[in-house]
């Protein structure tokens, strides 16, 4: 049986996430105890008690979601559940990269609280916003897009077959968003986000990123990981600084990262982290042969997880 790993990106978190970990898990507490020594904020506080609107700020969120990912990952390691592949939608990525050792763990929790300091710091003045368009395939939500005639939206995200993300100024997504249901989307819905992320709006946050990254020392090699821009795994020829210095801009394709792990021999997806939407990406993609859908966010998932896979 092939696992792969899935990590979930901003937007998963809920207020008390990973506490049931860090109160069993001897594993689980060292890696929020080290996140906190390394970044001077008391990640623990602010996962397990909030409040929430402290939670959503991206700053925290981003180091939220990693932490309780990582944590997860150091109780499996102990019953040597490793994965085959991984991939991550958006943050998720640098969770994947942290676990397969292209970022040292310590380098890799400095580098994601840069980043969303960045992202919280560097969005450009706007009215923005996204939307997930169901029910519609990709070439029809590109034509949308572009068939709005004022303002700024593209695509953002490529969730999965029939859910696509669209990003840009409100009145703009809006409009792209209509015309998306006169095209035949089953269904629009306008995300809680306050940023145009994952556009050529981000170029700023992508500039300051890049100074990051050529300062984080990086482990060149051929990677199991997944890379959002274009569902090819990292190599060791390539230049992981030009690729998550545009990956900040870029559309995210995780339904071809779904593809390339389903085409390299991946069976059993677990997802690992906050929620499960990532989770629900799977099941979307209706593969040929049949797979194993599984998810750890708590105590109770994680247990029965390693029963299953054991």
């Amino acid at each position: 049986m092939k696992i792969g790993f899935l990590f979930p990106g901003q937007g998963s978190q809920t207020l008390g996430m990973g506490k049931d970990l860090y109160d069993q898990y001897e594993e689980a507490k060292k890696v929020y105890d080290r996140v906190s020594e390394i970044t001077g904020v008391d990640i623990k506080k602010i996962s397990f008690e909030g409040p929430e609107e402290v939670l959503n700020e991206t700053k925290n969120t981003q180091l939220a979601i990693l932490t309780e990912s990582l944590a997860i990952l150091e109780v499996l390691k102990k019953d040597n559940i490793v994965s085959g592949m991984s991939a991550g939608l958006s943050l998720g990525e640098y969770t994947a990269l942290i676990e397969d050792n292209i970022f040292d763990f310590e380098d890799g929790i400095k580098l994601v609280q840069k980043r969303g300091e960045i992202m919280q710091n560097y969005i450009p003045q706007g009215n923005w916003k996204m939307a997930a368009i169901l029910g519609l395939d990709e070439n029809s939500v590109i034509e949308a897009c572009k068939e709005v005639k004022e303002g700024f939206v593209v695509p953002a995200n490529f969730n999965t077959i029939g859910q696509i993300v669209i990003s840009g100024d409100e009145k703009a997504v809006i409009k792209a968003g209509e015309i998306a249901k006169e095209k035949g989307a089953k269904k629009v819905s306008v995300l809680n986000t306050a940023g145009p992320f994952h556009t050529a709006k981000l170029d700023k946050c992508s500039e300051k990123l890049k100074e990051e990254l050529q300062k984080t020392n990086i482990n060149k090699k051929d990677s199991k990981v997944v890379k959002n821009i274009d569902g090819k795994q990292y190599t060791a020829s390539d230049d992981v600084v030009e690729v998550l210095s545009r990956h900040i801009m870029n559309p995210v394709k995780f339904t071809e990262d779904l593809k390339a792990m389903y085409e390299g021999g991946i069976r059993t997806f677990i997802e690992i982290g906050p929620g499960k939407t990532l989770s629900g990406f799977v099941k979307r993609m209706k593969f040929e042969e049949e797979i194993q859908i599984l998810n750890i966010s708590n105590c109770e998932t994680l247990e029965e997880v390693i029963k299953e896979v054991k």
